[in-house]
């Protein structure tokens, strides 16, 4: 541009700037008084798609149908305060009607004596940007799911061939780990996503109780049923039943149930007919289910008709690498809930989340992130919003000693699962992992790892995806 007066402010464009102006790739125009444009660059003809003569004279906000014209426009915003807004994120709609992403810079404009005549906006094109973050995204989300771990892609990876699957699916894991978020997932990829999704805790009620709930009663079945009510079980049709902690119910219930998952019918409670029951169902538990087969607590016929797909979802623990983008998803999360602008976390308040052991998983480090949202008004996260246990001196003390350590083991773990996936054909892995085959190798002998003699050969105790026999493990 011109000459500056100063930072915040820019000189009224000569013919040499305007020269200038016409070679970037950015798009330039100001405005005057009346916010009409005044000048309009070559870039901003190609991002806009409107050419400059119509451009010329309209108002800004005619040209642009920016996200921002409304209530957030950072050329008024400028103009007010005298101050410039840099980088500020949003979308303008194009002369074809498509939503183009732009990043905005905006200044003040003035004449040679220094009286302000308008406003100038740069803005950038981040549709490429755009474009390859949805690719990311792909790559690292499912709905609402997200993760880095190559644990977690092997899931991605065949959660829609899952999900447009009818057939019941077990998903196990340990409290926290997300079982719900994943049984959402599946039925929002599924055929039945248009359809409801009915969520039921089978350990929050006793089984009179849960025997209703699942199947509803008629008037009259018992004292005090003084009309129909519809079960879960038909609330749930067209769409999908989500059974949380199905291990919890009794083996009378287990019986009926049973019936359920056969012959795709049920009786209300005191009911003459039975009822259709157009559900797929999905069920999760965090306690071992073979084992309590085994021990006759729960029924074998039940167990092998619900564990026709079953997924088991890691702990945190074992996938602590996603730690920084969960933080991140929740940090977003809870500005929007709570009309915040938190920017995000300390190096050193995440090494400590690094350093943790996450007995609560997901929902323990969700519970730690809405808790420094108390303490925290504005800027980063840091060390001093999070709790007791991650704050005291002996924390702090043993998380400085271990960062190394959860490093390296963070870093082995996604080194074994590349091998694991590829194979164990190291170069194949280092393809996978983006580095140069020798500094795997590198990586490799300082890690410790011990891999099989010859090449291709999978370990005899390694347990990859199983997906032709329908289970994921994930551990």
């Amino acid at each position: 541009m011109a000459k500056k007066q100063a930072t915040d402010t820019i000189l009224l464009p000569t013919a040499s700037t305007e020269a200038i102006l016409e070679s970037i790739s950015d798009g330039v125009f100001t405005v005057d008084r009346e916010w009409r444009i005044t000048s309009f660059n070559r870039a901003a003809e190609a991002i806009t798609g409107t050419p400059r003569r119509e451009a010329i004279g309209q108002l800004c906000s005619e040209v642009f149908r920016c996200s921002m014209c409304e209530s957030e426009c950072a050329l008024r915003r400028t103009l007010r305060s005298g101050k410039p807004v840099i980088g500020k994120s949003g979308y303008i709609i194009n002369a074809r009607g498509e939503r183009i992403p732009i990043s905005v810079s905006t200044a003040v404009l003035r004449d040679e004596e220094g009286k302000i005549i308008g406003g100038a906006e740069t803005f950038r094109d981040l549709s490429e940007l755009e474009t390859l973050r949805q690719e990311l995204d792909g790559r690292f989300r499912a709905g609402e799911l997200i993760s880095h771990s190559p644990l977690m892609q092997r899931l991605f990876e065949v959660l829609p061939a899952i999900a447009a699957s009818p057939s019941t699916v077990l998903i196990l894991g340990e409290t926290g780990t997300g079982k719900e978020l994943l049984a959402r997932t599946l039925h929002a990829l599924s055929p039945r996503s248009k359809g409801p999704f009915i969520a039921v805790n089978c350990g929050a009620l006793p089984d009179t109780l849960l025997e209703s709930e699942l199947f509803g009663y008629k008037a009259g079945a018992f004292t005090g049923a003084t009309k129909n009510k519809p079960g879960r079980f038909a609330l749930a049709k067209g769409g999908t039943i989500f059974l949380d902690e199905i291990g919890q119910i009794s083996p009378a219930l287990q019986v009926r149930l049973l019936r359920v998952l056969q012959e795709r019918t049920f009786e209300p409670l005191g009911a003459t007919r039975t009822e259709s029951a157009d559900v797929r169902v999905i069920a999760a538990t965090n306690s071992d289910l073979a084992e309590e087969t085994r021990q006759g607590r729960f029924r074998e016929d039940l167990y092998y008709r619900i564990n026709v797909v079953r997924i088991e979802l890691p702990p945190l623990r074992r996938r602590k690498e996603d730690i920084p983008l969960l933080a991140a998803q929740f940090i977003t999360r809870f500005n929007n809930l709570q009309n915040r602008e938190i920017t995000g976390i300390t190096p050193e308040a995440l090494s400590l989340l690094m350093a943790h052991d996450w007995p609560g998983n997901v929902r323990e480090l969700e519970n730690v992130i809405e808790r420094a949202f108390v303490l925290c008004r504005e800027g980063e996260i840091d060390i001093t919003h999070l709790p007791d246990q991650f704050t005291r001196p002996g924390a702090r003390s043993e998380a400085g000693l271990e960062m190394r350590t959860a490093r390296e083991l963070l870093e082995a773990r996604t080194i074994q699962a590349a091998l694991e996936e590829s194979g164990y054909n190291r170069i194949a892995a280092a393809r996978r992992l983006g580095i140069h085959k020798t500094t795997l190798f590198r990586k490799i002998k300082r890690l410790g790892l011990v891999l099989p003699a010859r090449r291709g050969h999978r370990s005899p105790d390694s347990n990859p995806a199983k997906v032709g026999s329908c289970q994921v493990k994930l551990q």
